[in-house]
């Protein structure tokens, strides 16, 4: 079970958030029965880039196999 300030992976876009499927992550909160986490994005200097709340099957924990990828994030 995904636990408070594990970092996650995104399953599907998000794209009112600017997000993509692949983009990692931090939990902040767990919705009542994990349905939904509401998840914090970085950009790689520290500042946000959204605050998303996600259902559970729009995620799933970083897996040891995974190495990290990055991507520009367009202006809005």
């Amino acid at each position: 079970m995904i636990q408070e300030h594990e970092h996650v992976v995104l399953t599907a876009d998000l794209p009112d958030d600017n997000l993509k499927v692949g983009d990692v992550g931090t939990v902040v909160h767990i919705y009542r029965d994990a349905a939904a986490y509401e998840v914090e994005f970085f950009r790689l200097d520290g500042a946000t880039v959204a605050v998303a709340t996600v259902t559970a099957d729009h995620l799933r924990a970083v897996d040891a196999r995974d190495i990290l990828h990055t991507r520009p994030i367009l202006a809005a």
